[in-house]
C-alpha cells in the first residue's frame, strides 16, 4: 500500500535524482576517465569521496573505508525480514556475482548487504541471509544513527514503517531505497544502478570496470 513513509522515500529517491541530473549539467554527461559504455551502471562525472564510517560485519569485524579499497563494490540497502525487494535483489545480484567468478579474488568485485534493520537482525542473521543468496556477498550493519549518516552518504534513505493495523508491534517494515550504490577501487561512491535490474548488464558493466581498473 502507498502509505506516508513510502512517500517520504519516493520524494528523497526523486531528490537524489535531481541532484545528480543538476551535476551531470554542471560537470558533462560523462566521467573524466574514459571508461567502458555501460549498460546498468550509471557513473557519476566526477566519483566523491565518503565521510568516515564505521560497520560491524558479520565475521565480527569491522567494515571501514580502506576495507573497501581494491574492489568495486556494489552496496545495497535491505533488511532480513524483507518480504519481496531484497530477496529478489539480491538473487538478481547473485546471478551476476556467478558471471565474474573467475576474476581473482584480489580484484573481484563485491557486493555488500547492509542492513537497516539492526533492531531484529543480529549478525549471525545477516550473514546467514547474505551468503544464502551467495557465499562471497559481504553483510554489514550499525546503529541507527551510524546507519542514517552511511545512507545519506550514498545518496539512499531508509525509514522505519509501522506495522498494520491490528498487527504486533515487532511486525514493522523498512521503506527503504530499491537503487544500489557503486563504489569504485578506492572506495569512493562513484555511480548507482537503478531498478529494475538485469543481472547479465551489471555483471558486463562490473567485468568491464574491472578490467578497465586493472590495465
Amino acid at each position: 500500500m502507498f502509505n506516508r513513509t513510502t512517500a517520504y522515500i519516493l520524494i528523497a529517491a526523486l531528490a537524489a535524482a535531481l541532484g545528480l541530473w543538476a551535476a551531470q549539467r554542471h560537470f558533462g554527461a560523462a566521467p573524466k576517465t574514459a571508461w567502458p559504455t555501460m549498460q546498468a551502471v550509471r557513473l557519476f562525472p566526477e566519483p566523491r569521496e565518503l565521510p568516515a564510517y564505521s560497520l560491524q560485519q558479520s565475521d565480527r569485524t569491522q567494515l571501514v573505508p580502506g576495507e573497501l579499497k581494491g574492489h568495486w563494490t556494489v552496496i545495497f540497502l535491505g533488511f532480513t525480514h524483507c518480504p519481496d525487494v531484497c530477496p529478489t535483489t539480491l538473487t538478481e545480484l547473485a546471478q551476476a556475482q556467478k558471471q565474474w567468478a573467475a576474476l581473482p579474488d584480489s580484484t573481484r568485485p563485491r557486493v555488500l548487504f547492509v542492513s537497516v534493520d539492526p533492531e531484529r537482525d543480529t549478525l549471525d542473521d545477516i550473514g546467514e541471509y547474505a551468503h544464502a543468496f551467495h557465499r562471497d556477498t559481504l553483510a554489514a550493519t550499525a546503529d541507527i544513527p551510524s546507519l542514517e549518516t552511511f545512507a545519506k552518504s550514498l545518496s539512499l534513505v531508509f525509514m522505519k514503517a509501522p506495522p498494520a493495523q491490528g498487527q504486533p508491534a515487532d511486525l514493522y517494515g523498512v521503506d527503504h531505497s530499491a537503487a544500489l550504490a557503486v563504489l569504485d577501487p578506492q572506495g569512493r561512491m562513484a555511480g548507482v544502478i537503478q531498478p529494475p535490474l538485469v543481472p547479465k548488464a551489471i555483471a558486463a558493466d562490473l567485468l568491464a570496470l574491472t578490467t578497465a581498473s586493472t590495465r
